[in-house]
């Protein structure tokens, strides 16, 4: 494993031996990378290995076969957001999502900057509704960086580019109007922000986006096994969706 130094957005922290953790941090030039972060528990360093904290961070090479050690200085802090349940759940449901599926140490730098953006949005916008469109976005890149990308630029039956409404949920392509007529009920809505036509959407657009994204992830990438995981995204979409009602 190679030394690295460099601004980095904490996603997972796990306790390790007695004082120790191991951190997860997602990088725009190595991707995920994982480190020892010695008395990663005490007071001083408990504020800094928050998920979603910017950070500067070293690694310190070992072998491949052992884990490096690290360490990390607070860039920016994001720990005032977590006062609030939703911009709470939405900050670990990202990062977690970020830790658990991406491999290490292979650069993904659009998501991270992605990821960056998400997180930026949360701190400044002035709704839900504004950053929750930023995730829907977020949860769509990383299909397509995974290899599992959603084609919603023209009809899966018919190749058409226009009057794109529905998402198939067996082949992730977009279903026209008229393809669409009597199967509705087995399609999902395709807003037209998914596909970049709508830079302010409702919250109802939002929700139908994320149920979109959501049902790829949990099919292609998460593969229904972490369960752990996925409820973490349901308690999400239910506060989001009790911000609209």
């Amino acid at each position: 494993m190679a030394g690295l130094t460099a601004e980095a957005i904490v996603c997972a922290v796990r306790a390790h031996g007695e004082h120790g953790v191991i951190l997860r941090a997602l990088t725009g030039e190595a991707g995920l990378v994982a480190g020892y972060v010695r008395g990663g528990r005490s007071t001083r360093l408990r504020p800094i290995l928050i998920p979603g904290n910017l950070v500067a961070l070293e690694l310190r090479a070992r072998t491949e076969e052992q884990l490096g050690g690290a360490t990390a200085e607070l860039l920016e802090s994001r720990a005032p957001l977590l006062a609030e349940p939703l911009a709470a759940a939405a900050i670990n449901w990202t990062t977690s999502l970020t830790a658990s599926v991406l491999p290490e140490s292979q650069p993904y730098p659009v998501l991270y900057s992605a990821l960056s953006a998400v997180l930026d949005a949360i701190g400044v916008a002035s709704s839900a509704r504004q950053w929750a469109a930023a995730l829907a976005r977020y949860e769509l890149l990383l299909l397509a960086e995974l290899g599992f990308g959603l084609n919603l630029e023209e009809c899966v039956v018919t190749g058409s580019r226009d009057e794109l409404a529905f998402v198939s949920p067996k082949s992730g392509g977009a279903v026209s109007v008229g393809a669409a007529a009597g199967y509705e009920d087995r399609l999902f809505r395709l807003p037209p922000f998914l596909c970049g036509q709508d830079a302010r959407p409702s919250m109802g657009d939002v929700l139908d986006g994320l149920a979109v994204t959501g049902h790829f992830l949990d099919r292609d990438v998460l593969d229904g096994r972490n369960r752990d995981l996925l409820t973490v995204r349901e308690r999400l979409i239910d506060r989001l969706g009790r911000a609209v009602a």
